[in-house]
């Protein structure tokens, strides 16, 4: 029987294992296994939310084994480190716990067809103290470590006599560092009801740097504009056409002698491939870092290993790059599973296109913008308010659907509708 291992659970790899367990897994066609350094899954695009405590995990996060107990593939906690092609199988990394105490000892992996969807790490483009005294959201452990940093300077300022301001800068006008902006100030505006009424919005000083002409620049002008118009009414400090020179503790030196002060840093500024697929040798990469693959998803190197999601470099005919996008990992993930098929089948396979379906911007409670039908209306199609909100909290949807399908992902957002009646309206912990 054959084995199939895919490699990170992120929004491409957990939908692909879920759909290949069933398709495969379930009629012992093939044995799944699903490879991620973590033991639960959040949806990327929620990270603004962990990060500020606007979103609790409990009830959103999906626990790796439950699931694979649910649908039938193999789950293994690891890291992948190095790959051997001709004997096709991967290593991972020891476990070792908090301590650094050894919990297993490496490990290989052997499969017959591999799926790389690793995804992808902040790009700090080398710049001078940025890994020291940024905060990332890459993952559900940065955000969390954010959030208890964010809860613990939100206190300092309740208790400070004076009238003080807490200085928070973002640096990346991308959707992470846009979304996450506007986020603040609706939780800032929350602490008054759980005790903390000296901290409040009017207090949040908060710069949002982003070195090229304009923020949200993968995105058209007019969505940009309606989300910087949105962001200064707040209060937001949008400095466009900033570039960053290095980080201290104190803040961010910008173009060539401004200091720009803050509390809190948060590096948002563009993405790279994780470095161990560089450092790996064994893949033609472009200047991201991201894999190189043929039409059909699968790598240059070998046509049994096919890359998903944000670590895929994916040039389309007219010579651009597939962004770097939830739904462009959807999109592949679901190419991946019928080419997995016919491999098995001895039919051809078929070249993966990626279809634009437009995008939104959610700032929090305050608005959504953006424009539907990329494609078909080249961009054109502007929505904004209560339709876009409606559209944007859809998207996830689907990805609940696709990951737990229609009867358990309708339990879970019932669960998620009772909680906000229940719970508070922030995670105060």
């Amino acid at each position: 029987m054959e084995t199939i291992v895919v490699v990170g659970g992120g929004a491409g790899g957990l939908e692909l294992v879920t759909s290949l367990s069933h398709k495969l897994g379930r009629k012992k066609k093939a044995k799944i296994i699903l490879v991620d350094k973590n033991r639960t899954h959040i949806w990327k695009p929620l990270l603004h939310e962990v990060a500020t405590g606007a979103l609790d995990t409990s009830t959103d996060e999906v626990i790796y084994r439950a699931h694979a107990s649910r649908h039938h593939y193999d789950f293994k906690l690891g890291t992948m480190t190095s790959m051997n092609n001709e004997e096709k199988y991967i290593t991972l990394a020891p476990l070792v716990d908090e301590n650094k105490k050894q919990i297993v000892g490496e490990r290989k992996l052997h499969f017959d067809k591999l799926v790389l969807a690793v995804g992808s790490v902040s790009n700090d483009f080398g710049t001078p103290g940025v890994s020291d005294h940024c905060f990332f959201l890459d993952s559900q452990s940065q955000a969390e470590k954010f959030h208890k940093a964010l809860l613990n300077q939100f206190l300092r300022m309740d208790q400070s006599p004076d009238d003080s301001l807490l200085h928070l800068a973002i640096v990346g006008g991308g959707a992470t560092g846009v979304e996450l902006a506007a986020e603040m100030y609706h939780v800032a505006d929350l602490l008054k009801i759980y005790g903390l009424p000296a901290m409040t919005k009017q207090r949040l000083k908060l710069t949002l740097i982003e070195a090229g002409p304009r923020i949200l620049p993968a995105l058209p002008e007019r969505i940009a504009a309606s989300a910087k118009q949105e962001l200064v009414k707040l209060g937001v400090n949008v400095r466009e056409n900033t570039k960053v020179t290095s980080a201290t503790e104190l803040g961010f030196a910008a173009n060539e002698d401004e200091h720009i002060n803050a509390d809190m840093m948060v590096w948002a500024a563009g993405v790279k491939a994780p470095e161990f697929i560089t450092k790996m040798g064994l893949f033609e990469t472009n200047r991201m870092g991201q894999i190189l693959v043929k039409p059909t998803l699968q790598s240059t190197i070998s046509d049994d290993v096919f890359v998903i999601g944000d670590c895929c470099g994916c040039q389309q005919a007219d010579g651009k790059w597939v962004p770097p996008r939830a739904q462009s990992a959807h999109q592949m993930a679901t190419q991946v599973l019928k080419n997995l098929i016919a491999q098995q089948h001895n039919k051809p396979l078929k070249d993966y296109v990626y279809k634009d379906h437009g995008s939104l911007v959610n700032l929090s409670r305050y608005s959504t913008v953006g424009s539907l039908m990329g494609n078909l209306s080249k961009g054109t199609m502007f929505v904004e308010g209560r339709l876009a909100r409606i559209v944007y909290v859809s998207l996830y949807r689907m990805h609940q659907f696709a990951v737990h399908g229609w009867l358990r992902a309708s339990a879970i957002m019932l669960a998620q509708k009772i909680g906000r009646t229940v719970k508070p309206k922030m995670k105060l912990h």
